[in-house]
């Protein structure tokens, strides 16, 4: 009988223990826990710094288009005559002055023509000469009587004919010296090389670019908004354009919507001009971010926001007290940061003396 009592009274114990541990798991017994996101008070003394309060605001919603940064103005570089490429005298990124040399064509053909043409201008002249003299000749003798009206008539037409064929003649000189001075290809304008699309060796041909430029420094993003969002985009708003690769915010202003949608994609091309920086270059990623909405969030001061190991700390006042509290942040706002999770806003904060963003 002993033995019996000793087993029951071990099953109670048993499933008391059970149901003991089964309460605090689900949160029914208060043995002391601390609150999440929170650690215990650390001290109700007002800590040296600056005190600060959690603001709820609306932010808003934004769709990123993305696109792709490109020159303002694009020039291509082109030969106006054939020939063979001898040399390039400029590379990618390369700033280069108005009509300094980029490309050397072989010249040898056009500085054969331009002789050819010289030759044929000496000829020409000759050729003048001699009806001149003849007709001045005809002239005289025509005063005596000693030659005839349509004598007169001749002499005049081959000088006329002379004079034709000399002035045809040195345009062929001028067109062979200008056909020879295309043989460098010049820059148009000041500006940056962005690439080159020819080698030495190849066939330079006219309509076929050899490089492209970019006038000035200014640089546009090229973004594919969705037809649904274009109504919201306007010329001349101004827009924040996102740059993954740096890590920054610049604002644009809109200079055009192309009129024409892709009916591939059902997106329209918006042209949305960036302030000059040294650090942009035409090919980079970028997304311009369209307004669709706005909603709430609390912004902190990134300075109040400490790093504890992988944790994100704030120091707080709750209930009079200052305590350490663990929160989640997003994104940046200027010297501030969202608060994801943790505060709900306009709760007492505090940046530790000579506190630094994160």
């Amino acid at each position: 009988m002993p033995r019996n009592k000793l087993k029951l009274i071990t099953v109670l114990a048993g499933c008391l223990a059970l149901v003991v541990l089964i309460l605090y798991t689900g949160g029914f017994l208060d043995l002391g826990k601390i609150a999440p996101g929170r650690v215990e008070a650390q001290t109700t003394a007002a800590p040296q710094g600056e005190v600060v309060k959690a603001r709820r605001v609306e932010l808003p919603i934004n769709y990123p288009a993305v696109g792709t940064l490109r020159p303002i103005s694009e020039i291509k570089v082109e030969s106006r005559v054939p020939g063979r490429i001898l040399s390039l005298k400029a590379e990618p990124g390369q700033m280069v002055k108005q009509n300094q040399e980029l490309v050397v064509l072989d010249s040898r053909e056009y500085q054969a023509k331009l002789e050819q043409a010289r030759q044929a201008l000496i000829e020409t002249q000759a050729a003048v000469q001699l009806a001149r003299s003849e007709h001045q000749r005809i002239k005289r003798l025509l005063a005596g009587q000693a030659a005839t009206q349509r004598q007169m008539e001749q002499a005049t037409e081959a000088l006329d004919g002379a004079l034709a064929r000399q002035a045809q003649a040195q345009r062929g000189v001028e067109q062979a010296k200008v056909a020879l001075d295309y043989t460098r290809v010049t820059a148009p304008v000041p500006g940056r090389v962005l690439k080159r699309l020819a080698e030495p060796g190849d066939l330079a041909l006219p309509g076929r670019p050899l490089l492209i430029m970019e006038a000035g420094r200014g640089l546009r993003l090229e973004a594919l908004v969705p037809e649904r969002l274009v109504s919201r985009v306007s010329p001349g708003q101004e827009l924040t354009v996102e740059l993954p690769a740096q890590d920054r915010r610049l604002v644009a202003k809109v200079e055009q919507i192309v009129p024409s949608a892709d009916p591939a994609t059902r997106t329209f091309v918006v042209k949305a001009n960036l302030p000059e920086a040294p650090e942009l270059f035409a090919g980079m990623y970028g997304r311009l971010l369209i307004p669709v909405g706005r909603r709430p969030a609390v912004l902190i001061p990134a300075a109040a926001v400490q790093m504890v190991g992988q944790l994100e700390m704030v120091t707080v006042k709750h209930d009079g007290a200052w305590q350490r509290a663990m929160i989640t942040t997003g994104r940046r706002q200027g010297a501030d940061v969202e608060a994801l999770s943790g505060l709900r806003g306009g709760e007492e904060l505090h940046i530790p003396a000579g506190g630094h963003a994160r």
